[in-house]
C-alpha cells in the first residue's frame, strides 16, 4: 500500500532558487532510495521551516527513508527533524485529481 510521509523541520535557507543550486544532489539521491515514488518540496521562510512530502511505496520503506533522512539532517545541524507516515485513500485522493505510479 502506498503511502505519504510528510517531514519537516527548522531551516534558516538558502530559499528558492538557492535552495535548489544547494539541494540539488540531495535530491538526485532521493530518486534512488528503495520505494520512492515521488517528493514535493515544501518551504517557508516566513517560518523558517521546509521539509517535503513524499510518496513511498510501502510504509516499511517510507519508515527505512525516514530513519536515514533524519539521522543525515541531524548530521548537517538540525536540532528536529518531525515526520509522519500516512496511509493514502487513493479512491478519494483521486477523486481530488491525485496522480499515483502504479
Amino acid at each position: 500500500m502506498q503511502v505519504i510521509l510528510q517531514v519537516d523541520f527548522p531551516y534558516q535557507g538558502p530559499w528558492g532558487d538557492e535552495m535548489t543550486i544547494a539541494m540539488n544532489e540531495l535530491a538526485e539521491s532521493i530518486n534512488q532510495e528503495p520505494g520512492f515514488m515521488w517528493k514535493i518540496w515544501t518551504q517557508n521562510q516566513e517560518t523558517q521551516k521546509a521539509g517535503g512530502i513524499y510518496l513511498f511505496a510501502s510504509a516499511a520503506e517510507a519508515q527505512a527513508y525516514l530513519q536515514k533522512h533524519s539521522a543525515r539532517l541531524k548530521s548537517f545541524g538540525i536540532p528536529a527533524v518531525n515526520g509522519e507516515i500516512f496511509e493514502v485513500n487513493t479512491a478519494l485522493s483521486q477523486l481530488n485529481q491525485a496522480q499515483f505510479i502504479k
